[in-house]
């Protein structure tokens, strides 16, 4: 009795430890599964976690590009002028932005060609300018104003926008265009605080960019 009980016990035992043995490797790879898929979804969620906030919005081509000019180009208070010795026989303005940023608020005049022979700027302690060619006075919002004059330039052929365009700006209130006449083109810029500004003109495409300073 002894001696069969012995042989069964012999039989079975490595069966019996096979059988242990195989449970224990599948436990065994189940787990490396799991720890596996686990890290693989916290990669994931780290690769789609933003290391800045989703408010953070890039600068624009347009300011990267003018941020160089901007830097040596000083504010002034008094009338100034930009012009070049080649001009076309027109130009087109195709576009009108604006944009406020820290310590100033912009605008920008976009050209589908080249800039304006002459462009004057001129400071004005109210935000009345005279039309032309009726001289009818123009009241735009603000205390003080800036009268930009385009000269040769034109605001209808390749332009179909807005002519006014009102602002919740602090310094840049609103912008109207007074004249669009024979070749001339003179926008009304009324702003509170300060009428002291810089102006300069950016290339691809050709635009003008005047920045209002903040007080």
């Amino acid at each position: 009795m002894n001696a069969t009980h012995d042989s069964a016990t012999f039989r079975f035992g490595p069966l019996r430890i096979a059988a242990v043995a195989a449970l224990l490797l599948g436990a065994l790879a189940a787990g490396v599964m799991v720890a596996t898929s686990s890290d693989r979804a916290q990669s994931r969620v780290a690769a789609a976690t933003p290391s800045a906030p989703a408010s953070a919005a890039p600068a624009s081509a347009e300011e990267l590009a003018a941020a160089p000019v901007a830097n040596v180009t000083p504010f002034t208070c008094g009338a100034s002028k930009l012009s070049v010795a080649t001009a076309p026989a027109m130009a087109n303005i195709n576009a009108v932005r604006t944009g406020s940023h820290a310590g100033y608020d912009r605008l920008v005049v976009q050209f589908s060609g080249r800039q304006p022979g002459s462009i004057e700027i001129k400071p004005q302690s109210t935000a009345t300018f005279l039309g032309a060619p009726s001289g009818q006075p123009t009241r735009v919002a603000g205390a003080l104003g800036l009268k930009v004059v385009l000269n040769v330039a034109d605001m209808h052929t390749a332009y179909s926008g807005p002519r006014v365009f009102k602002t919740d700006y602090a310094g840049l209130r609103e912008t109207r265009v007074i004249e669009d006449f024979e070749g001339f083109v003179s926008l009304g810029l009324g702003v509170n605080g300060s009428n002291c500004y810089r102006a300069f003109v950016l290339s691809n495409p050709t635009r003008l960019v005047i920045d209002v300073q903040k007080s």
